[in-house]
């Protein structure tokens, strides 16, 4: 059962400890930061190096406690590896913020199996692996969570050579939907926060020149999304605020799929 919890709109997290998949740069930087500013225990999980780099920065921010632990999502032993290493260092695990990420761009006609089966084992199968092993902790702990993933617009609408990467957001949207169902009896949200394109790396990557120009004069907004706006969304789905919300997957795409 998700429990009712009277609210403030505070959306404060103190106490909570959050783990951050992708926390070290973009949209999982900018949501480690938000969890910090509002006084949770950050685990910073990423395949970049800088991992304990950014974890001791935002401690020094912030004032609360990090760890920073380089995990590949595509093998189920560091997965563990890395949720164990979290308990050992954070006590526990409340929130998981699950947003690795790969993109590569081809046609539909000559993209490489392999290139497509890379795409679901990071975006969709690597999310699952993370979300199943953090979900474990938290029926353990017997107090519930809250679980968070990218995903993307891309998951409900066709756009350009983004094959791949539809096919393993669109992968991930039933995963939520099915995780959130299963683990509502123990107390577990599970919603997914699909965004427009948002200025990154990866957004850098897949959108430059005539096509970019193109995409921002489709958005209503007229621009990309900052990393800072998909962050908050994050937050609120972390939030006691969002407790009657599970199997969701929240729109931030600046109007873009309205039309």
């Amino acid at each position: 059962m998700i429990e009712y919890k009277k609210v403030d709109g505070s959306f404060d997290l103190s106490g909570k400890s959050a783990v951050v998949v992708g926390g070290g740069g973009g949209i999982g930087g900018a949501t480690a930061e938000m969890y910090a500013k509002k006084g949770a225990n950050v685990a910073i999980v990423d395949c970049k190096d800088n991992v304990e780099e950014v974890a001791a920065e935002l401690a020094q921010r912030f004032g609360v406690r990090t760890v920073g632990i380089k995990c590949d999502v595509t093998k189920q032993s560091e997965i563990e590896n890395t949720v164990q290493a979290v308990v050992g260092s954070l006590g526990e695990i409340d929130i998981l913020a699950n947003m690795p990420g790969y993109v590569e761009l081809e046609s539909a006609e000559s993209i490489g199996i392999d290139i497509v089966e890379r795409h679901i084992a990071i975006n969709a199968v690597g999310v699952f692996r993370m979300c199943q092993a953090v979900a474990n902790q938290m029926i353990k702990q017997g107090k519930g969570g809250k679980i968070v993933c990218v995903t993307s617009q891309a998951d409900f609408i066709a756009i350009d050579k983004h094959v791949g990467y539809t096919m393993s957001k669109a992968a991930l949207v039933g995963m939520i939907k099915v995780c959130a169902l299963e683990w509502a009896e123990f107390g577990i949200n599970v919603n997914g926060v699909a965004p427009t394109v948002v200025n990154t790396y990866m957004g850098d990557k897949a959108w430059q020149g005539q096509v970019k120009i193109d995409m921002i004069n489709s958005i209503p907004a007229h621009r990309f999304a900052e990393t800072d706006e998909i962050a908050a969304a994050v937050l609120f789905l972390s939030c006691d605020e969002s407790n009657m919300i599970t199997g969701e997957d929240l729109v931030v795409d600046g109007g873009f799929t309205i039309k």
